[in-house]
């Protein structure tokens, strides 16, 4: 059995994406493998309204739909640390569940001390160690880059880890 994942770390000016496949060869829970397919960011101008932001959000969340056809889309859920930087989150997030809701494609959510505790074993743990297990869990040479693509892995490598 083979599943797509979709893994997606929300935000305006960058929107990261990590896609990967989890595969199952027999019932035993050690005969999984998981590949990344790709991973990358769409990004957004500071320069632009508000209004064609969210359309290129939209659009380019369509665009990845087809392009990998996930399963399931995890996605990081909404951090909260400065209100006004929030506020523009959650209307790119609110994008983001609306292309999945007219799709009707099932997902995850996971805060991210969740996502750090998946892949570390530790709810506190910092970048630079989740980026090391986004490297070795999907046996990569060096880590992602941006770092939005490297937290999108994450995010879909916790969904994984819950098949």
């Amino acid at each position: 059995m083979e599943k797509r994942i979709l893994g997606l770390d929300p935000g305006l000016a960058i929107v990261g994406f990590g896609a990967i496949t989890w595969q199952q060869s027999s019932a035993k829970l050690q005969d999984t493998t998981v590949k990344m397919l790709d991973c990358g960011v769409i990004r957004t101008s500071s320069d632009m309204e508000m209004t064609h932001r969210l359309c290129i959000l939209f659009d380019d969340l369509h665009t990845l739909m087809d392009e990998f056809q996930p399963d399931l889309v995890a996605i990081e859920k909404l951090f909260f640390y400065r209100m006004a930087n929030t506020i523009v989150v959650a209307q790119a997030r609110g994008v983001l569940m609306l292309v999945l809701g007219q799709r009707k494609l099932p997902y995850v959510e996971f805060a991210p001390p969740q996502i750090k505790q998946a892949l570390t074993n530790y709810g506190k743990a910092d970048k630079a160690e989740v980026q090391d297990a986004v490297m070795r869990e999907l046996d990569l040479d060096e880590i992602p880059k941006p770092d939005d693509a490297a937290d999108a892995l994450a995010v879909a490598l916790t969904a994984s880890f819950q098949l």
